[in-house]
């Protein structure tokens, strides 16, 4: 079988079973040999993996007589190529979902006026952090039981209600693909595993939290916010959750692909959005032009972010915005940067008729003395 010069990146040449090449000066990628069978191999990879490329040009090397001595194009990632290709995935996965049978649901409290709100954001699975280096280690086993003990003690302290909202506010996973960067920048980040583990870890432990909190409520809804850290594996998450629980009448999962959501309960309107995109300073006018009808409606606003990692609340002329802090440790980044913000996790309690009326503020020090 003929062979053709193409471009791979190391991981691809090891995929066909290839002695890696370092790559050549200003590419991420090096000149290989292959069949067409292989090359049938790599695109069909890079389409699975969301690195199908867009053709932009193509260049021909001829000797000096005029003859063809090798050819290669030029391609660059569009983002349409990345919606096609996350789309793609996730109808593929959807597919093959089996829906999860509906859980029992539990005795009935009286008391409709309450909703519990579970707040999480900035957690970070699958990152690592080296104790002595960062203050606190952290790698996947610890988040997972970290998670857990957290809804734990939450569940334990919140006031009885029927209904719940657990509000994931972005940045779940510490990186979206094969490669361990942040997705817009492309800078290295301390990863504990492989790709393929963290995505059964989080979908294992989010299914998890879901099945704890339809044993403990009548209804619950689920926020599963974009991060600047995992823009794609939200998408993923929202609507491989959304096919496994199609048969839950007690569930809601929010698929709204915007990164701005609303969750409304009597005459409160609660909002969230990662913060990536607008911060505290101008994010309340931003939530209201999206969700006019709703805010409009509403006595008692909240809005809810993350991203920074630390406690700030800001009262405006529209709302009441927290942005909140995280469970996880920080990683190296974040300890040579000098930042040293607390860690916590909040259940947030909502009347209908009365906005919030309760908390409880759940540390990283409360989850290590009851899980320790």
């Amino acid at each position: 079988m003929s062979k053709s010069v193409r471009w791979l990146e190391s991981h691809e040449a090891e995929d066909l079973g290839l002695k890696p090449k370092k790559n050549e000066k200003g590419r991420k990628n090096a000149r290989y040999s292959i069949n067409e069978e292989q090359w049938e191999d790599v695109k069909s990879y890079r389409e699975l993996s969301g690195k199908n490329l867009s053709l932009v040009g193509q260049s021909t090397l001829r000797d000096s007589d005029g003859n063809l001595v090798m050819e290669w194009t030029k391609t660059k990632v569009s983002e349409e190529d990345r919606v096609k290709n996350i789309n793609a995935v996730i109808n593929t996965l959807k597919e093959n979902i089996e829906p999860a049978k509906p859980v029992r649901a539990p005795l009935r409290v009286d008391n409709d006026n309450l909703c519990n709100q579970y707040t999480l954001t900035d957690y970070h699975l699958g990152m690592m952090a080296w104790g002595e280096e960062t203050g606190a280690d952290w790698d996947m086993k610890i988040a997972e039981d970290v998670l857990v003990g957290f809804f734990e003690q939450a569940m334990e302290q919140s006031p009885k209600a029927n209904n719940a909202i657990f509000a994931q506010i972005g940045d779940f996973l510490h990186w979206d693909g094969m490669d361990a960067v942040t997705p817009a920048n492309k800078h290295l980040l301390d990863a504990d595993t492989r790709f393929t583990k963290l995505v059964r870890v989080a979908i294992r432990t989010i299914k998890r939290v879901i099945k704890m909190l339809l044993g403990k409520y009548q209804h619950v809804t689920v926020i599963m916010a974009e991060g600047n850290h995992d823009p794609a594996s939200s998408i993923w998450l929202r609507e491989v959750l959304s096919s496994f629980y199609e048969d839950e009448p007690r569930l809601t999962i929010d698929t709204n692909p915007d990164p701005y959501y609303c969750v409304t309960w009597g005459k409160c309107c609660l909002f969230y959005h990662h913060g990536h995109k607008r911060s505290l300073n101008n994010i309340d006018t931003v939530f209201v032009s999206k969700f006019k009808k709703e805010f409009g409606q509403a006595e008692h606003v909240y809005g809810h972010t993350g991203h920074l990692h630390n406690l700030q609340i800001k009262e405006t002329n529209l709302m009441l915005i927290e942005q909140h802090r995280t469970l996880a440790a920080k990683d190296a980044y974040a300890s040579r940067g000098g930042y040293g913000s607390g860690r916590d996790s909040k259940v947030i309690t909502y009347h209908k008729e009365f906005g919030e009326v309760s908390r409880s503020i759940i540390s990283i020090d409360m989850i290590n003395r009851f899980t320790g």
